[in-house]
């Protein structure tokens, strides 16, 4: 019986298309599930920036097919799978000359009517948004006037706005120090567990990841193994996410060291 918790299922290869296709990761089978925080983790360079382009249908997969809600995902339209999902890439946005308020409400765009107008609902949207994201201070600024730290945030601040079930987060802790990625994962973790949403993260942070995702992606060169950060440390996947004899797992510490 097939899970009914599953909102997003993928059996794919990926990679770049055009005449000559190069292959990042072939036969990729994933699964996520409504109300969890799932970390993608892996080398540098390793394709986990293009697995999540592909998964939010910025690029087409090589072959294979990807399910939202049991329905895949070419057949629905962008405003609809708008509704559905919601994206955070690294790149800063070219929002001209907008305020904070401004960049966060253009979450609400799948919602307006033709004007773009924005209603009472959506304005509260945008203001919990804020106020989640502890962003409310930056809301008559800017966008540039603010800084990096504080841009990552609000851009999270607009996916939170989008208010879709599923939000995807390519490097969401870059430009953050430590006690801001804690807080700012704690954050995800909270909106997956409270508000039932499935998110998904792409994460240099690999400590972090392992204590506060209830599951994890592992890409490792031309594949990708998913399980509960437990399953995966007890079986030794993540033994060799990096292709160094020096840096090394200990299970004790539940952490990456350096040997020597």
């Amino acid at each position: 019986m097939e899970n009914a918790n599953i909102i997003l299922s993928a059996n794919i290869s990926i990679g770049y298309g055009g005449k000559k296709p190069v292959t990042i990761a072939d036969d990729i089978s994933l699964s996520l599930k409504k109300g969890t925080l799932t970390a993608l983790i892996g080398a540098n360079g390793i394709g986990k920036s293009t697995l999540l382009r592909t998964l939010s249908g910025l690029h087409k997969p090589l072959k294979g097919e990807i399910l939202i809600g049991n329905k895949n995902l070419n057949s629905y339209s962008p405003a609809a799978l708008a509704q559905q999902l919601s994206l955070v890439l690294t790149e800063s946005p070219s929002a001209g000359n907008l305020t904070v308020f401004e960049l966060v409400a253009l979450g609400r765009q799948p919602y307006t009517n033709w004007l773009g107008s924005l209603a009472p609902v959506d304005i509260a949207k945008v203001n919990e948004a804020l106020t989640l994201t502890q962003t409310q201070h930056l809301a008559h600024k800017k966008y540039y006037e603010i800084s990096d730290g504080q841009l990552q945030n609000v851009m999270i601040a607009r996916a939170l706005a989008q208010d879709t079930p599923i939000i995807i987060l390519d490097e969401p802790t870059t430009h953050l120090d430590l006690p801001h990625k804690v807080s700012l994962l704690r954050l995800l973790k909270k909106l997956a567990t409270e508000q039932d949403k499935c998110i998904l993260f792409s994460t240099h942070d690999l400590d972090l990841a392992l204590q506060t995702a209830d599951e994890l992606l592992i890409m490792k060169k031309g594949c990708l193994i998913q399980g509960s950060p437990e399953t995966l440390i007890n079986n030794n996947g993540v033994n060799d996410i990096f292709n160094d004899e020096s840096i090394v797992f200990d299970k004790e510490k539940r952490a990456f060291v350096v040997k020597g």
